[in-house]
């Protein structure tokens, strides 16, 4: 199998042991890593681009960047692909990362289902695997994994980088302990090192609304260091991303905001409390609510059905769908206020009601929010679906074994960016300011938006 390749990169490992050390001075290794992953980031987001563009915008010397591309074209990280236009002198010779110079694997563990894909280094889903959860829990949700995890791993066409995971609940990111996931029934759960342990991977485990936040900024309109990205759908989770990093808090819940308190005495919640925002602007709760005001003992409606009737200005439906989006505009007035941050992202199961339901969240939360920092923020629908979570997951795996992303934002802009650069020197493709990535969740298809 064509797994456990990542030890043998050039680019070294991003997390390991002694991360939470206090700094000391930098070895040969550090210095030798950090530069490789500086000139591999320059590639990946500027690519087709020549060696001594790469030199200008890392500010190494030509001779180190010339040795560190022949490393990574030895291990197939790095392509030539032809050559630029010259400028008086020789052409210069174009790099570029294939799309499918590694794979990664992403998971999300869904309260319906659990879903994994086969992810290449655009975030296109190349292949998908979905089971079943049917009530699963503890050692047997568990198992499910490994064998969700097995069926990914079966004849993998490129190097695998590692697994990354999407987790309902408390989750330890710098460990991979799934310190709580009340639907799972796990409770500090070493996750990561159980499937380390098997499969010989390294595995990143993230809370499923922090990796969906994630998702968006990675592979999503580059407009910011920083987003909120809200998850609305059975339950309600925040993920928050801060100059590229993931907001984890001190107890590894930062983003439960769908656990406080919006209606004093309201309904019972899973969490112990009464009144909690997911009670009141989930699709559980909008679902339950509809039901409540049907005739006779019909069942609750599926997500598609309201959205049908909310479309078709059917009442109770059209009230109850809005009054959960002002309850949400509340919350995302909350987040203004203590964060602010400019760019928060909706996505999940609710935001199918769209356009008006949007609205109100926008109206609610500009009326609550303190207005000069209200004005400066805007809340959308996110671009990536239903597949942000296993993205989300890929893009934490991609930050942390190969250095993507996060060294991105903080890579040099190229001297003269004020004026055109010349051809050989500009970003084609995922460099900051450009356009996302599209995906199509099927086997096999995908593509750059």
């Amino acid at each position: 199998m064509l797994v456990n390749s990542v030890d043998q990169l050039p680019l070294g490992r991003a997390l390991g042991e002694g991360t939470m050390d206090l700094p000391g001075k930098a070895t040969h290794l550090d210095t030798r890593t950090h530069n490789e992953r500086l000139v591999f980031v320059a590639i990946y987001d500027r690519g087709p681009i020549s060696r001594a563009a790469v030199a200008r915008a890392t500010g190494l010397t030509r001779t180190s960047v010339s040795d560190i591309v022949t490393r990574l074209i030895s291990s197939d990280l790095v392509h030539e692909v032809g050559k630029g236009p010259s400028t008086g002198g020789k052409a210069p010779i174009l790099l570029e990362t294939p799309d499918n110079a590694r794979h990664l694997i992403g998971i999300d563990l869904g309260e319906l289902a659990f879903r994994g894909a086969i992810v290449n280094l655009r975030g296109e889903i190349l292949r998908s695997v979905e089971l079943p959860v049917e009530d699963r829990r503890g050692d047997e949700a568990l198992e499910q994994v490994f064998c969700l995890v097995d069926r990914l791993l079966r004849d993998p066409t490129r190097p695998i980088v590692g697994i990354g995971i999407g987790t309902p609940g408390l989750a330890d990111a710098t460990t991979g302990t799934v310190v709580e996931s009340v639907n799972l029934g796990w409770r500090n759960l070493p996750l990561g090192k159980l499937l380390t342990d098997r499969v010989g991977l390294p595995v990143y485990v993230a809370n499923d609304s922090q990796a969906t936040a994630l998702a968006e900024w990675a592979f999503g309109p580059r407009t910011s260091p920083n987003l909120v990205g809200v998850r609305i759908g059975r339950g309600v989770g925040a993920g928050v991303v801060l100059e590229g990093r993931l907001l984890q808090g001190d107890g590894f819940g930062a983003g439960e905001v769908g656990h406080t308190v919006v209606v004093e005495h309201g309904a019972p919640c899973r969490c112990g409390h009464r009144g909690c925002l997911e009670t009141v602007a989930s699709s559980r709760a909008i679902l339950e609510r509809i039901a409540e005001h049907q005739p006779g003992a019909r069942p609750a409606p599926t997500i598609e059905e309201a959205v049908a009737a909310f479309r078709r200005d059917e009442e109770p439906t059209r009230s109850i769908v809005l009054e959960a989006a002002r309850y949400l505009g509340l919350a995302a007035a909350g987040l203004v206020g203590t964060l602010n941050i400019r760019h928060i992202v909706l996505v999940g199961s609710v935001t199918a009601f769209g356009d008006p339901w949007l609205q109100v969240v926008r109206d609610t939360m500009r009326a609550r929010a303190l207005p000069v920092l209200a004005a400066g923020t805007s809340v959308d629908i996110g671009r990536l679906g239903d597949g942000a979570v296993v993205l989300g997951a890929s893009a934490l795996l991609l930050a942390q074994e190969l250095g993507l992303f996060l060294a991105s934002r903080r890579l040099p802009a190229l001297p003269g960016a004020a004026v055109p650069a010349p051809e050989e020197e500009r970003p084609e493709r995922g460099a900051p300011g450009g356009g996302g990535v599209g995906v199509r969740e099927k086997a096999g298809v995908g593509g750059r938006g």
